[in-house]
């Protein structure tokens, strides 16, 4: 039966034939590519056929003009309507004139673009990759190809060959071009040897492989189900993925039973494996209360040495003479034209008599007021003290920097952090020059940033940890702000006046209303306001006034900028209502294709000249870290480069490298941690119902400086509110600091 074949409407899926069928064409257009899992909808040229055809399956890794082989069945969806739903699909070298002049000017091979793989093609016919590879000086005789261009491309060329082998053998396995080029840049010409050797390390080395992918190689392989190495292997897995869960380690007994589901072996053979990885100390064991658990050994170290670095901060008095802080009182007030409250004049008092304090609290209650006053009194009191600010992310630092006057800094630039190492060049040896030293946004600092942090810090140095403990946790692993304030080792100071000024706002107000539990005011305000509730029923209501309100009424009623100033925050990534269709929906509306117009497709993304953009990963090479936003300033699809803006600075990206990049006109409300925009537009329907919890809402709300716009259902809203049920997450710190404290 034809693929192209009418159909009745059926009002489900329905196989078109009862036998498994192959095919094989060129990828014309990615309709969707989920990079987590692989799943995605690619538009396919067939072979002297017409029309393209939908094909859905599993792939890690695909570009437009690369070629597919699939395996499956047709079917006919009621929604989709026709499509090969493919059991098994990987990328083959391309054979036809038009598929090798897609496959040239698809970036794959530096050097080449749509421009030049035109005149390859022209010059060469289907002989151009025997030109390319045997002989490379014919290159030259096109018109705008040099001797540099041309060794460009026969080098990037002679890659490709080389990892063709290692190709072959992995996208049965769902591993596509640009993952098996990461492993052969990684692992060089010992990749098959070392792979067939150990597979496993391939989770552990490889970005975008993980565990699973890995044990299929290794059963292909002939490795036992019941090998040491895969035992390890999944136990090393189960502590990683515990940590991507926040936790720093787990109890033996979770580690058994999660390791147990997940190898499918018995637990002896677990408990020989854990012992070979304590013996090796690739993990470490330590105790949780009355249980045994087992921590990934880096992050065991980091909060034992958080700890002791406490320890070694807190042994003498602040580096400054002694303020009297009812003498200098009536002053400040008279200067600043405050008046301070019962728990500032607290937090002064505590400040300036305290190695390490912690000050914490919510929006509108003087945090800001304080950290500038502490610093106005430590530097009258020693004029030669060193002050260094720094936050997590770089638009809390911008922030800090704009409210303070002083340069303020992000923890990885303040560090300088080492490519090489993927560590920092400051620490106990080579630590940094302050006397004082204040960190913002502290909620969002994870363990193995702590950890830097205050092992850089020279023994005669202040701390100043400030932070919202109500927000949610750090994305990275630990608890590190609650740890120590529960702990009680250093003094804290909360703050929970809201200040006149800051009483005239409904975002502030509204946020510590759901602080408390209490519903958020969302009625129509009388006049204009900086907080709104926009109801929305259903998915495509939803998307709907999304667009409405940013590419319309904001822009309109508020003057703001819909890319630079109107940031989309959702609870999850999946789902009508998450980043991935929200980001495809808004690239459409705010930054449409345009004729002739650069772009470049990859892991199931498009990216255009003016787009928003956020890195996902830390990149030390280039200082951009996870949760920097950016815009594409430029596309050069011959020298397969991409230039992003990131807070003015120009940072250069190769095509390979964009996996690292992830639309952001809409980014999840974890992501947003340390952000501040000048509006937030939030959706919270019943469609996000495992994420409906107050510390989630609380920080999605608190996001918004000048304007908050709240889309959804209010039974979501309500859910959250209520759902004050707090993820545990394993951790070590607060008994450590309890310890050293004893």
């Amino acid at each position: 039966m034809s693929p192209m074949q009418s159909r009745t409407e059926q009002t489900g899926p329905l196989e078109l034939t009862g036998q498994n069928e192959s095919l094989k064409g060129q990828v014309e257009g990615i309709t969707f590519h989920n990079e987590e899992n692989g799943y995605c909808v690619l538009r396919i040229k067939l072979r002297d056929a017409r029309e393209l055809v939908n094909v859905v399956g599993h792939v890690a890794s695909i570009s437009v003009g690369e070629m597919i082989e699939a395996s499956g069945n047709w079917i006919n969806d009621a929604r989709f309507g026709q499509q090969f739903r493919a059991d098994t699909m990987h990328v083959v070298a391309p054979e036809t004139i038009d598929a090798i002049e897609r496959y040239l000017a698809s970036g794959m091979i530096k050097g080449l673009g749509p421009k030049y793989a035109s005149k390859l093609i022209a010059a060469f016919g289907d002989k151009v990759f025997d030109v390319i590879e045997h002989e490379p000086a014919r290159l030259r005789d096109i018109d705008g190809i040099g001797k540099m261009r041309a060794q460009i491309i026969m080098e990037s060329f002679h890659d490709q060959k080389v990892v063709r082998e290692i190709m072959m053998f992995l996208s049965s396995h769902g591993i596509g071009t640009q993952r098996a080029v990461r492993i052969y840049t990684t692992y060089g010409a010992k990749a098959m040897e070392l792979i067939c050797a150990n597979p496993y390390r391939l989770a552990t080395d490889i970005r975008g492989i993980g565990f699973k992918v890995a044990d299929s190689i290794a059963m292909s392989l002939g490795v036992e189900k019941t090998s040491p190495m895969r035992a390890r292997a999944g136990i090393s897995y189960v502590l990683s993925e515990a940590m991507s869960d926040g936790h720093c380690g787990l109890p033996r007994a979770d580690l058994y039973e999660m390791s147990e589901k997940l190898l499918q072996i018995p637990d002896d053979i677990i408990a020989e494996a854990l012992e070979h990885e304590v013996a090796e100390h690739n993990v470490l064991l330590g105790d949780l209360g009355s249980q045994q658990a087992v921590f990934l050994r880096d992050l065991f170290e980091a909060e034992h040495g958080i700890a002791g670095n406490f320890k070694r901060l807190m042994v003498d008095n602040p580096p400054w003479e002694e303020v009297d802080l009812d003498e200098r009182l009536p002053a400040l007030e008279k200067q600043s034209g405050l008046e301070f409250a019962d728990s500032q004049v607290k937090a002064l008092s505590l400040a300036l008599k305290s190695r390490i304090l912690v000050i914490t609290g919510g929006p509108g209650v003087g945090k800001t007021t304080l950290i500038n006053t502490i610093i106005k009194l430590v530097s009258e009191a020693d004029t030669d003290l060193e002050i260094t600010l720094c936050a997590p992310t770089g638009r809390a630092a911008k922030r800090m920097s704009e409210t303070t006057g002083l340069e303020a800094k992000t923890i990885h630039r303040l560090l300088e952090s080492d490519p090489s190492s993927g560590g920092f060049r400051r620490y106990e040896e080579d630590p940094l020059s302050c006397d004082y030293l204040i960190c913002d946004e502290t909620s969002m600092v994870d363990v193995p940033l702590m950890y830097a942090l205050t092992r850089a810090l020279p023994d005669k140095a202040a701390l100043l940890l400030v932070g919202d403990i109500d927000q949610l946790p750090s994305v990275g692993p630990g608890q590190v702000l609650g740890d120590i304030i529960d702990s009680a080792i250093v003094p804290v100071v909360r703050l929970t006046e809201v200040f006149r000024q800051a009483r005239e706002s409904r975002i502030i107000l509204n946020a510590h209303k759901i602080n408390s539990g209490e519903l958020p005011d969302l009625g129509k305000p009388d006049g204009k306001s900086d907080f709104y509730f926009v109801e929305a029923t259903s998915e495509r209501q939803g998307r709907e006034k999304i667009i409405e309100l940013i590419s319309n009424r904001i822009p309109r009623g508020f003057a703001m900028d819909p890319m630079r100033d109107v940031q989309i925050l959702t609870p999850m990534n999946r789902g009508g209502l998450g980043t991935r269709s929200l980001n495809i929906e808004l690239q459409n509306v705010l930054n449409p294709e345009k004729p002739g117009q650069p772009k470049v497709q990859r892991f199931g993304w498009t990216y255009r000249p003016g787009d928003k953009v956020m890195q996902t990963t830390n990149d030390y090479d280039r200082e951009v870290f996870n949760g920097d936003l950016g815009y594409i300033l430029s596309i050069d699809e011959a020298e397969s480069e991409m230039v992003v803006d990131f807070d003015g600075r120009d940072v250069l990206f190769d095509f390979s490298d964009l996996d690292n990049l992830t639309l952001a006109y809409a980014t999840t409300i974890h992501k947003s941690q340390g952000s501040e925009y000048p509006a937030i537009i939030m959706v919270m329907t019943m469609q996000h119902f495992p994420m409906l919890e107050r510390n989630l809402i609380y920080t999605g709300v608190t996001r918004g400086r000048q304007l908050v716009l709240l889309v959804g259902e209010t039974r979501a809203i309500e859910k959250a509110v209520k759902g004050d049920r707090q993820r545990h997450r394993w951790t070590r710190l607060r008994q450590n600091l309890e310890e050293m404290a004893s």
